[in-house]
């Protein structure tokens, strides 16, 4: 029997979290599309260790420099990019 991790009613979404092994990423990856097959009316993620890590540094919770033991850091923080612009005087 699979019961995902987190149900969010609002966006009618199961979510299943996976930060561990790989093996058991395999397995659990099986699982969801197993159980999309069966009940194809069921939306079902998988939130893999990246991007719980993107998360984690997008909003704050830790600072990228204290995540450096962690093997998957992000390599950027996901969002539309900021691009500073040059300030433009007027000219005359």
């Amino acid at each position: 029997m699979f019961t995902p991790d987190f149900h969010l009613p609002d966006d009618d979404l199961f979510v299943e979290v996976t930060t561990m092994r790989q093996k058991l990423v395999t397995k659990k990856n099986r699982k969801v599309k197993r159980l999309m097959e069966v009940h194809p009316r069921v939306r079902c993620k998988i939130l893999y260790q990246r991007d719980y890590l993107h998360l984690v540094v997008k909003y704050g919770l830790e600072a990228p420099d204290q995540l450096a033991e962690v093997d998957a850091l992000p390599t950027r923080i996901p969002g539309a990019p900021v691009v500073e612009l040059p300030d433009l005087e007027e000219t005359g």
